[in-house]
């Protein structure tokens, strides 16, 4: 049977805290990058809030894939596909929205290193104590002890399809996955998001 995380869904008023946040150690930093790398999937939308917060036009793309509720098949982290424009001589920005192995962005990081940038940090909204990579820069640490599996805005379909059929296998169903949420994973979700869900995972 497979495992259920708990889970913290994040709002969009915590979305613009962090971005927030994150906006203001750049700047006392004085570190504004000209060029934001943001890792695709997850890392785009808080490059896009940050870009617009710092005042940077210029956001590149790197898409990494990593474990977790949509998880490569080894779990191992891997580059699917390379930055989408150059980075030489940038003062560069890599942001994604949460360290939690640390494996993918180290993994970014040292790919745009490559590229040759003349400065190259790092940034995330969310940082698991537990991680083998610290970003420069993130808004909010959360301690080993306490680690959840975040559920972003902008992963909440993807991430809910994939713990509804998890919990389908304690017991098939929309009311049973979604109590099985709620006392497993600590998400109390509404029976409508589910029967959504439904109409593209079968549920039973």
């Amino acid at each position: 049977m497979a495992d259920l995380p708990r889970c913290r869904r994040a709002s969009w008023d915590d979305v613009d805290a962090w971005a927030d946040r994150l906006a203001a150690a750049v700047r006392d930093g004085d570190a504004v990058p000209t060029t934001i790398v943001g890792l695709t999937r997850g890392g785009w939308v808080p490059a896009r809030l940050l870009a617009d917060r710092l005042g940077v036009k210029r956001i590149v793309s790197l898409r990494a894939q990593h474990w977790g509720v949509t998880a490569t098949p080894d779990g191992a982290a891997t580059l699917a596909e390379g930055l989408s424009g150059p980075v030489a001589d940038e003062a560069t920005l890599v942001v994604d929205d949460i360290t939690d192995t640390g494996d993918s962005l180290r993994l970014a990081v040292d790919h745009v290193r490559e590229a040759h940038p003349r400065r190259l940090e790092s940034a995330t909204f969310l940082h698991i104590a537990h991680s083998k990579f610290t970003p420069t820069y993130f808004a909010e640490e959360i301690p080993r002890t306490a680690w959840v599996w975040v559920v972003f805005p902008w992963n909440y379909w993807e991430d809910l399809a994939q713990l509804a059929t998890r919990a389908a296998e304690r017991g098939r169903g929309v009311d049973a996955i979604r109590r099985t949420l709620r006392e497993a994973c600590g998400l109390d979700v509404p029976r409508a998001d589910l029967e959504r869900v439904a109409r593209y995972v079968p549920l039973g």
